[in-house]
């Protein structure tokens, strides 16, 4: 096995020089694109206003970080590119600090009632009915509250704008995403050699973090899943995931956020020697992914690429559906600002695949009792159809193409 085992966690961390300083963060002039995006949707929509609620879609459009809570913090967003903030009045100065894009900030006490406020925004700028768009991650007693002192207004569902801006990504967000995945392929590569038998999942979880921060990236992982033998066949992990032993599965899936960009990258191999068994479903593994991204072609559907793998693996007697052993989950999912986001690479999908749309293609394979095999690598969509973030997995004996 090339890359694997052989090298130390000191040895491996003493070889990483940060490397972040070269990767420029979003311009506030992109902020004003997508805002400029969005009342065009609005328009095309016949939308009156569109609520955009603390959290990433905030982040997003305004460039102002703020959680979601349950306290009313947002932005109201005309068609005519006004922008309006609501949120609780002490926390007026730290809105202004956060903000990138300005806009008037609407405040309520704490004994106050924000949805009514809200309703008085909408009437203040001339919108006394009609059609909201409502964030489609505002909490639902937001809804509700708004719902119950008004009736002149009907609330819809965001997505069509918040989406239909995020699914396209620019050319500086891509770069962002390539960067980052950059550093956690170069994690996985490293966490590869410090392998040995008896090593606990912890110890290489604590190593992932560790690289992560010599990169350059002060948060460490975004989030770490490190699975040995049986542990493996669960997607997600377990509990209390065993150390590793000889001939056994090895399955790292690892992110990282840089520029508030994540990457999301899955690795499996075999420390040892290889059975049958585990070359037989990892090269079905490889098959499955490529006919994925054989699939995501413009014009297609984000269902046919799922269709696609799965055609492959029900091809091996796998399967079928999500029946295993098989493939228990949709090929992938959208990444961005979130680690799962639009599109979705699912059956019932019918988003149409378009330059800038990025997502994961990782058809992972789950053999009950034994292992699973996930590859997962990324697909930026271009006008010449689908390109890499990251080159997949080589070989079951050199996962990292080292011989290459």
């Amino acid at each position: 096995m090339l890359g694997i085992g052989g090298s130390t966690i000191e040895e491996e961390l003493s070889k990483i020089k940060s490397r972040v300083h070269l990767v420029q963060g979003i311009q506030k002039r992109e902020y004003r694109e997508r805002i400029n995006k969005a009342c065009d949707l609005m328009i095309q929509q016949e939308i009156e206003a569109l609520y955009i609620n603390a959290g990433t879609n905030l982040f997003y459009f305004t460039g102002t970080r703020w959680n979601s809570s349950e306290r009313m913090v947002g932005a109201i967003l005309f068609p005519n590119g006004k922008l309006n903030y609501i949120a609780p009045e002490f926390e007026k100065g730290t809105v202004l600090d956060f903000m990138e894009i300005a806009g008037e900030v609407h405040c309520w006490e704490e004994h106050e009632n924000p949805y009514r406020l809200f309703v008085e925004i909408l009437v203040n700028n001339g919108v006394d009915n009609g059609t909201i768009s409502m964030d489609e991650d505002t909490p639902f007693f937001m809804i509700e509250g708004i719902t119950i002192i008004q009736s002149s207004y009907n609330l819809v569902n965001s997505k069509s704008i918040t989406a239909g801006c995020r699914m396209i990504k620019s050319e500086a967000e891509i770069a962002i995403i390539k960067a980052t995945m950059d550093i956690t392929l170069e994690v996985q590569k490293a966490a590869a050699k410090i392998l040995r038998v008896g090593i606990s999942s912890k110890e290489v979880v604590d190593f992932i973090n560790e690289a992560h921060k010599r990169f350059g990236i002060p948060s460490g992982s975004y989030f770490c899943i490190v699975l040995f033998g049986v542990d493996s066949s669960f997607p997600h992990g377990v509990k209390q995931p065993k150390d590793l032993e000889e001939g056994e599965v090895v399955l790292i899936d690892t992110g990282c956020v840089l520029q508030n960009y994540i990457s999301d990258i899955t690795r499996t191999y075999v420390f040892g020697k290889i059975s049958d068994l585990q070359r037989k479903i990892w090269n079905i593994e490889k098959e499955t992914q490529q006919a994925a991204f054989d699939a995501a072609q413009l014009g297609n559907t984000c269902g046919y690429v799922d269709i696609a793998a799965r055609k492959v693996s029900e091809s091996y007697n796998l399967g079928p559906d999500y029946k295993l052993p098989g493939l228990p989950h949709r090929t992938g999912h959208g990444v961005g600002l979130d680690i799962h986001e639009w599109p979705y690479i699912v059956r019932n999908d019918e988003t149409i695949l378009a330059p800038g749309m990025c997502f994961s293609n990782e058809p992972m394979i789950c053999v009950p009792n034994e292992f699973g095999i996930r590859h997962e690598d990324h697909i930026y969509m271009t006008k010449d159809g689908p390109k890499w973030f990251t080159e997949p997995s080589h070989s079951i004996e050199d996962p990292f193409g080292i011989s290459k």
